[in-house]
């Protein structure tokens, strides 16, 4: 897996060169459309049988890489992976941040295999694991990361996405006493970003899509962190998906190991958009420069990297 780190980098950068002529063009379509076929055609260059195990674009019938999906030229390496090509298409569209390219892989058969739907998560960094049960009460949930964390309850930072779904829980941890960080997109980011301590953010929750899900999984396993999740089945039909796909009680806790099983995983993503974790992509004479983070599991290393990219050589490569 490590050996493919630097291709699967260049899968995500070409997706965001492709997608930057969309951002602020109010065009969802088209935008996940450019970065879908820049993953695509970038991903068939790699030396692997890959599959999509998790992919984007059912829920909102968006351009997609299909979940089961074969893509690679072939050989002896057989890798899950799951992406989202955009994760953030209403900032991009709105020329607003936290607008990510976004692939993480794993060895076949190591990544939770489900469908595009809703999933309940919760997630820490490397102090609290071990500490969160999703089935607990919010409030026995923040007591313990706190406590692990070193804290006083009206010190602790909770992330959560701004969705009227989400209007209790904020309710809840600001009457308890502890501060709310409120997003609008990008759930990806915030909930790896439990897992980097310069960042301050102690604990993410909140119910979203479960292709993020997944995705966050891979790099907080590889950062050291804790993730537990449910699906939301909406009707007997998703369920049914979910059982097609191996998945026997589709309303179980889902643990991190469940998620992702090895720590032989890859997590990458590069901004399109300014966000709090990475620069958006910058255009400079005849060139873009783009700004990545490279999350090995084997290695425990969480990598930024910048490159620069030559305007035709771009252009070529998606």
């Amino acid at each position: 897996m490590q050996s493919l780190s630097l291709e699967f980098l260049r899968v995500t950068e070409s997706a965001a060169i492709a997608s930057l002529p969309w951002v602020g063009r109010g065009d969802k379509i088209s935008a996940d459309d450019a970065a879908t076929t820049a993953m695509r055609n970038a991903l068939n260059t790699i030396p692997m049988r890959g599959r999509i195990v998790i992919g984007e674009g059912e829920i909102d019938k968006a351009p997609m890489l299909y979940i089961g999906e074969r893509l690679g030229k072939g050989g002896v390496v057989e890798v899950d992976i799951a992406v989202d090509p955009i994760e953030g298409t209403t900032p991009t569209v709105n020329a607003q941040e936290n607008a990510i390219t976004v692939i993480a892989a794993a060895p076949k058969g190591k990544l939770l295999h489900a469908p595009d739907m809703y999933m309940e998560k919760l997630a820490v960094g490397p102090k609290a694991k071990g500490k969160i049960d999703i089935e607990a009460s919010l409030i026995e949930n923040m007591k313990a990361v706190a406590e692990a964390n070193g804290k006083n309850l009206s010190e602790l930072n909770v992330v959560v996405q701004n969705r009227p779904r989400h209007a209790k829980y904020i309710d809840e941890i600001r009457k308890s006493g502890a501060k709310v960080q409120v997003f609008n997109d990008g759930d990806v980011i915030y909930a790896a970003a439990t897992c980097m301590e310069h960042i301050d953010i102690d604990m993410f929750l909140g119910i979203g899509g479960a292709p993020e899900g997944v995705l966050s999984s891979v790099a907080i396993k590889a950062l050291g962190g804790e993730m537990q999740a449910k699906l939301k089945p909406q009707d007997d039909l998703e369920s049914n998906r979910c059982k097609d796909m191996g998945i026997d009680n589709p309303e179980g806790v889902l643990k991190l190991d469940q998620l992702v099983e090895s720590d032989e995983c890859i997590f990458i993503a590069t901004g399109l958009t300014d966000s709090f974790l990475l620069n958006g992509i910058k255009c400079s004479g005849s060139s873009y420069t783009t700004h990545s983070i490279l999350i090995d599991g084997k290695d425990k290393q969480l990598r930024y990297i910048e490159s620069e990219h030559k305007f035709e050589t771009a252009v070529q490569s998606v």
